[in-house]
């Protein structure tokens, strides 16, 4: 029901697109006394994100805990997202330190599981109004600012005014279009394909991430006995790989180290994917406007980052702007203080990801900290706090990390060149 309060708004917030990213947001705006409007534009509330990793790496577990839906998650036979990475050097394997803590983690879930479930968690939050059906077709403007936004509905076109617009809407975001605010774009020089196969055995029952610089692929358990199986070639190898998609796609992953027997494990959707998927990223901001999830940036799907980012970033605009949103603090600065949150939290991780989507070789940076992490555990955990995105690039890359593996690695050449040729 709409409600209008004495500047003329029927909400506070209105949120274009109930996916993870804006049923996360509503929910945290609602839970801080903010009015919202949550517009999905597809009519069937079960409706969820199709390509997709389907991980959610550790940096969201905190979002989740948040939210309440950790119980819910695991009741749902969510896997916790332990992994191995396979290099040229062998295999980097994390494991909790003998006297230390567990590792952080979160959750594998297939989209099918978790949109309907946090789209009806929102639905069920007091100050969240579910307008299914609603695409936006427009915004409405006043002094140079967004201040609502046209929809189209099941009756017809109407007009939802509110104190921020928030572009949850994906990479393609027509909140975005329609307030001007255009994407950077980095190619990317991989092209992907997916399928999820049931009872598809892998080792110690964890996600597995195959570095074959340039290609990659990985396989990773989620609820119900499935695994998403992804394979990420270089797009020279694309005219061939598309001549039989199905012979070439059980073939590069049979040829993979180590392969689990897909020839064994039942698939139970089609393959697909995508030729061409850059990396895109906006303005988090502009006046009366905020992007999350995909809208405001969208990574290369070989990480798995991006579900993980788009409820940080819904929990980072919350936080923000929660107070302004309902006229008690002056919102443009605060949206400037998501903005800068959001650059300086996921910029840095951009850029890297960006750059190795160039589908190139490891650079020596890369082959310092990878082949470290293949030959010592505490290395390795560190690998997996920023696989995890629970530290930035500084952090990764800090003075004591690159000392660290540089001894590492000094240590192994000396070990090799004492046990003679046969090492």
């Amino acid at each position: 029901m709409t409600r209008s309060d004495s500047a003329g708004y029927d909400y506070d917030v209105v949120i274009g697109g109930a996916g993870l990213a804006g049923s996360a947001a509503a929910i945290l705006l609602a839970r801080r006394g903010v009015r919202v409007a949550l517009l999905e534009r597809r009519s069937n509330p079960e409706a969820y994100k199709v390509l997709c990793t389907h991980s959610l790496t550790a940096n969201a577990y905190p979002v989740l805990d948040e939210l309440g839906l950790v119980p819910a998650i695991e009741k749902a036979g969510a896997v916790r997202n332990e992994a191995r990475w396979h290099t040229r050097w062998g295999w980097i394997e994390p494991r909790a330190a003998p006297t230390g803590p567990g590792l952080p983690y979160a959750y594998n879930i297939r989209r099918s599981t978790l949109d309907p479930m946090i789209r009806s968690h929102a639905a069920e939050t007091p100050g969240v109004d579910l307008l299914i059906g609603h695409q936006v077709t427009g915004l409405v403007r006043r002094a140079g600012r967004t201040v609502g936004v046209r929809a189209a509905t099941p009756q017809g076109e109407r007009e939802i005014r509110a104190r921020l617009v928030v572009g949850a809407d994906g990479k393609d975001s027509a909140v975005a279009k329609f307030a001007g605010v255009p994407a950077r774009t980095h190619q990317n020089a991989r092209f992907g394909y997916f399928a999820h196969f049931r009872d598809l055995p892998l080792h110690g029952g964890i996600s597995h991430v195959w570095f074959l610089e340039p290609d990659m692929a990985y396989a990773f358990p989620n609820d119900d006995g499935v695994t998403v199986v992804a394979v990420l070639p270089d797009k020279k190898r694309l005219p061939a790989f598309r001549a039989d998609l199905e012979g070439s796609f059980l073939d590069f992953f049979r040829a993979l180290p180590d392969a689990p027997p897909i020839d064994f494990a039942e698939r139970v959707t089609k393959i697909t994917g995508t030729v061409d998927h850059p990396l895109h990223s906006r303005k988090p901001t502009a006046p009366g406007v905020a992007f999350i999830g995909d809208a405001a940036l969208t990574g290369d799907p070989l990480w798995g980052v991006g579900c993980g980012w788009a409820l940080q970033s819904a929990q980072w605009l919350t936080e923000a702007i929660a107070p302004a949103a309902t006229g008690r603090g002056d919102l443009d600065r605060s949206l400037t203080v998501y903005a800068r949150r959001h650059r300086r939290r996921l910029s840095g991780h951009q850029y890297l990801a960006a750059d190795f989507a160039k589908a190139r070789p490891f650079n020596p940076m890369e082959r310092l900290m990878f082949s470290a992490a293949a030959r010592d555990a505490s290395m390795a955990r560190h690998m997996h706090l920023f696989a995890s995105r629970l530290i930035g690039p500084l952090r990764f890359l800090n003075p004591a990390a690159l000392a660290k593996a540089s001894a590492v690695n000094l240590r192994h050449r000396g070990a090799a060149g004492r046990s003679g040729p046969a090492a």
